[in-house]
Order: C-alpha cells, then sequence, then structure tokens
C-alpha cells in the first residue's frame, strides 16, 4: 500500500516562498492499495494537480473520502478533473448527518455562486455514501473504516487496512476538547482512539504550537502536546504531523517538528512532518517506508 500526500496545508491555501519545502495545498492524500481502485482522503486543493495524474490514467473506479465538509477540505472537487470524465464510477464517502443527506450538502458549495458547475452536471457516474462507523467496507485488497472526531460539525477520521499494514488519517481533531489533558483520559475515552491505535502510520492535525493552543480552544484543532501524547496513547508506529497551520513557515513547521520529536518518549524518528510530494510505502515484509 502507497500512501502520497498531495495537499498538507490545514485551513487555507498557502502559496508563496515560505511554504515551498512542507507546500501549501490543502488536505488531499492519495492511498493506492495493491489490488482495487484508489482511495482519496479528502478533496482540499492538492486534490487539483492529483487530478491532473490520474487523467492520464485507466481509472474505471475511485472512492473520495471526506472526513467533513470544511471548504479547505472540498475545494478541490470542483477541479478534479476524473470527475469530468463520462462513464468512471466515482463513490463518495463523508460523515452522516440528521440534517441533509451528503450529496444536498455537497451540492450547496458545487452550484452557483458559488461554484459555476452544478453537482448534477457533473458527468461521471456519482455514488455518495455515509461514512463507514459502524462497521468496515472493502474497498479492493482494502479495509476501510471510520470513526467520529471532536471538531465542529460532523466530522470522521479513517482508517485503511491491507493485510498487516495500516494507516490512519485525522486531519482536523481537537482530542482534548473539554479540558481534560489526553494523558488523563482512559483509552476509549478519547476521541479517534479506535481508530487510530495501533497503525503504522498516522496523519494527524497538529495545526497549533503549544504556546497558540490557548487562544484557540474549541477551533477544532491539535497542538504539539496534545498529538505527540494521542500518538502515544494509541500507540501508533510513526506519526505525521499534518495539517499545517496557514500562518507557519518553513522555518516555523521545523522548531515544531523538533518540539514533537523531543516530547516522544519513542524517540525522535518516530515522528516527521507532512511534506507535500513525499510517499510513504507500507510493506508487509520491509515496513514503513518514506521518501520526501
Amino acid at each position: 500500500m502507497q500512501v502520497r500526500v498531495w495537499g498538507s496545508r490545514g485551513s487555507l491555501a498557502t502559496p508563496g516562498p515560505e511554504t515551498v519545502r512542507y507546500g501549501g495545498n490543502t488536505s488531499c492524500v492519495e492511498v493506492r492499495p495493491e489490488g482495487g481502485p484508489p482511495i482519496v482522503l479528502d478533496a482540499g486543493t492538492g486534490m487539483r494537480p492529483l487530478g491532473v495524474l490520474m487523467e492520464a490514467e485507466p481509472v474505471q473506479e475511485l472512492h473520495i473520502l471526506l472526513t467533513h465538509l470544511h471548504l479547505d477540505h472540498l475545494q478541490g472537487l470542483g477541479f478534479f478533473r476524473p470527475l469530468f470524465r463520462p462513464g468512471i464510477d466515482v463513490h463518495i464517502w463523508g460523515p452522516a448527518s440528521p440534517v441533509q443527506s451528503l450529496a444536498d450538502r455537497i451540492a450547496i458549495y458545487l452550484s452557483p455562486p458559488l461554484f459555476p458547475v452544478r453537482l448534477t452536471d457533473i458527468p461521471a457516474n456519482l455514488t455518495f455514501h455515509d461514512a463507514p462507523e459502524d462497521e468496515a467496507v472493502t474497498i479492493g485488497t482494502a479495509t476501510v473504516r471510520a470513526g467520529k472526531v471532536a471538531h465542529q460539525g460532523p466530522t470522521v477520521g479513517y482508517r485503511v487496512e491491507e493485510g498487516r499494514r495500516s494507516v490512519a488519517y485525522l486531519p482536523d481533531h481537537e482530542p482534548s476538547l473539554g479540558g481534560i489533558r489526553i494523558a488523563d483520559q482512559p483509552a476509549d475515552w478519547v476521541s479517534g482512539y479506535d481508530v487510530a491505535r495501533g497503525v503504522d502510520v498516522l496523519l494527524h492535525d497538529a495545526q497549533y504550537g503549544d504556546d497558540e493552543y490557548p487562544r484557540h480552544v474549541g477551533w477544532g484543532h491539535s497542538c504539539i502536546e496534545d498529538v505527540v501524547a494521542f500518538a502515544e496513547k494509541a500507540d501508533v508506529a510513526k506519526l505525521v504531523l499534518f495539517h499545517h497551520d496557514p500562518y507557519h513557515s518553513d522555518d516555523e513547521l521545523e522548531a515544531l517538528l523538533d518540539k514533537a520529536q523531543a516530547r516522544h518518549s519513542g524517540g525522535r524518528e518516530r515522528v516527521c512532518l507532512a511534506q507535500e510530494g513525499m510517499t510513504i510505502t507500507l510493506d508487509a515484509a520491509n515496513g514503513i517506508l518514506l521518501k520526501p
């Protein structure tokens, strides 16, 4: 199974000279199981270059797994070229809502005055599903499950497994929301724990420095202390800091990485920064291979 980061930024796309090393596109991660269709985690602006790549491939089916419907996780959907290929089967998964269907909520964005093309005008064969919270679903050779996480509005994290390898994706998550620090909570109280427990790789929200978090409590994001504590409690093999704040330069991200690595009790090699373009190969024989 191969994982590729197409967008690692949170909240707002941030191109420019200060974000060249780690990227300015918002959340989008591609998962390629050994067998079966591609799986795309979120539809941020990083989805546009992924769609350009896929345009040249004979992809007949793909699955888009949305964690929630904030714009930074949805803005690339209307620029994803495979959606405009007649005959391709595109399955879109997202958190359930008691108020509106997933299709109706996405149609709010993909319609005037916010977007010139309506959802109903897209030529691909679209099928909408509620995120698989109650039981796992099989997509090709991969197994996918979802779980609710602490964030404004309906929001989930995803876990993708293939064979003995697994990756979890929690890009927007505030696990200490409510004022109880993660270290003081029983494991089964911690938001997102079941999704992340024991995975090989965890891509997790790390938007704030510890000094910034007190000014952003309730905004739906993690600080360095919390994400490291969460990864340790969930016994994650490799933590990838994700959803970088749009105000953080590459140098500031590396300073946060240094703090996270120093804090992790398992050693500095257990933590790295998500970088646009990086690939993570999860191999049954060779373990986890990261390539910038």
